[in-house]
């Protein structure tokens, strides 16, 4: 039961490891270069069909991080769930409530300007804190922390 229990905790911190590569890579590289190598009638289109899959993408690659983690060590399991949930709630929540707001300032609402803007800076925050939290769950699941 031990030796199961000691492979569990790498498999889950390589699954930590691999969603948090995903995120930083798409935030430091992929979403930068769409902005920068597509006009921006392009651009926009085209990132609004990009999120959903990589919120999609993430929390999948969650789950099986959470499900090895859970017998080994049930706060980083739980670090994990949390990271899953933020990722349901901006897919579901913020993405449609954002993408309308920027229909809207697009079309000259002023007030809708400003809901975006902050609706936005919640979906960067809610991004970089579900990357702090997997590297607590990777400390975690790695002995490192």
């Amino acid at each position: 039961m031990i030796e199961h229990m000691t492979f569990l905790s790498p498999l889950a911190a390589l699954f930590t490891a691999l969603v948090l590569g995903g995120m930083l890579c798409f935030a430091a590289v992929f979403a930068p270069l769409i902005f920068i190598k597509l006009p921006a009638e392009t651009a926009g289109p085209f990132i609004r069909q990009v999120f959903p899959v990589y919120y999609l993408a993430m929390a999948l690659g969650c789950v099986p991080a959470a499900l090895l983690a859970l017998p080994v060590n049930f706060s980083a399991a739980a670090a994990l769930l949390l990271v899953i949930l933020g990722f349901v709630y901006a897919r579901q929540g913020l993405m449609p409530k954002i993408n309308r707001l920027r229909d809207r300032q697009l079309a000259g609402d002023a007030a809708a300007a400003t809901r975006f803007d902050r609706l936005h800076r919640l979906s960067v925050l809610l991004n970089l804190g579900q990357m702090a939290v997997l590297l607590y769950a990777f400390l975690l699941l790695t002995g490192l922390f």
